[in-house]
């Protein structure tokens, strides 16, 4: 058993980890093809920051937790809004440029809602399933969302100027870390799953717990690292905008493959989760742009870091 929670915390270092390499390794890639800046940002940041998600959610429809994919997916981006813009916003004021995240966060909003009533159907024989035909109203949505960034990509006309790294990165360096990132992926994935599930029985609590809170915190973190550091530099847009955009790929990109793979179960008390989720996107949009000039407060901050706190002792009681 110790060994299990030992993998455990391990996968989870190795989803982080994995990802990061797999985020440099394609960006290098990208910017050596002659990609934007943008695109990288809303295209292979966000996809990398949600590959924890997406391997946790394929193991988690092999082994039948669907808990575990639920709680990953919505205890991330929960985790992402108020806990790490909170964080951020409390360190210094959040200001963001660019309307681009202005643009991103109505996707948001139309994910969580799509989700929302997906979950809350009601199913003759009472037990609810996310159905291939479901992913593939998420994978519609989330092509919509791929041809905005794109259409955006088009507008921006400033060209990437390579560094002498990436001049000096070659291919075979950048394949070694992309397979490398592949491999540990893979792996940190099935531990992590492994790992919930035992934590769950041997203590007694849900699946969801677990996966809401430890693994959604845990796979957070590249986020909460990026935007603190962009904190200092007071360079907030694309850290912003990859919060918003790696929410996006969580919805529509995981449970829109995920159900091709399995049927996703529903858990009957979801539907208050994916609500939680939709207000914290909602009070992101609300604070950031209604009469505040693109900003996040250090007042704001504190109101969503208290509102994740309450969020997570709701979850102790509950499960």
């Amino acid at each position: 058993m110790v060994i299990t929670y030992i993998l455990f915390a391990l996968g989870i270092y190795l989803l982080v980890k994995s990802a990061d390499w797999i985020v440099d390794s394609s960006s290098s890639l990208a910017k050596k093809w002659g990609v934007s800046s943008l695109i990288i940002g809303l295209t292979v940041v966000a996809f990398g920051t949600s590959l924890p998600e997406l391997v946790v959610n394929v193991f988690a429809a092999f082994k039948g937790a669907a808990e575990v994919s639920f709680g990953n997916i919505i205890g991330s981006n929960i985790a992402n809004i108020l806990l790490v813009l909170g964080i951020t916003a409390m360190i210094g004021t959040i200001r963001v440029k660019s309307d681009t995240v202005w643009k991103q966060i109505p996707f948001a909003l139309l994910a969580a809602f799509v989700l929302f009533v997906l979950a809350g159907r009601p199913m003759p024989e009472g037990v609810n399933f996310l159905l291939w035909s479901d992913g593939l109203l998420f994978l519609a949505i989330f092509a919509m969302f791929l041809y905005y960034v794109f259409q955006t990509a088009k507008k921006d006309k400033y060209k990437e100027v390579k560094s002498k790294k990436d001049e000096m990165d070659s291919n075979f360096k950048i394949g070694f870390k992309l397979v490398l990132g592949l491999i540990g992926i893979y792996f940190g994935g099935l531990w992590v799953v492994d790992g919930a599930v035992a934590v769950a029985t041997r203590f007694g609590l849900s699946e969801f717990l677990i996966s809401a809170t430890i693994i959604a915190i845990g796979t957070s973190l590249p986020e909460l690292v990026v935007c603190v550091v962009a904190a200092a530099k007071k360079n907030l847009d694309l850290a912003v905008g990859n919060i918003i955009g790696s929410n996006i790929f969580n919805i529509l990109w995981v449970f829109g493959v995920i159900p091709f793979i399995a049927p996703i179960r529903v858990p009957k008390f979801i539907p208050f989760d994916i609500g939680v989720m939709f207000l914290a996107t909602l009070l992101l949009f609300i604070f950031m742009f209604i009469g505040k000039k693109h900003k996040l407060s250090r007042k704001d901050g504190w109101v969503f870091v208290i509102f994740y706190l309450l969020y997570v002792a709701y979850l102790i009681v509950r499960g």
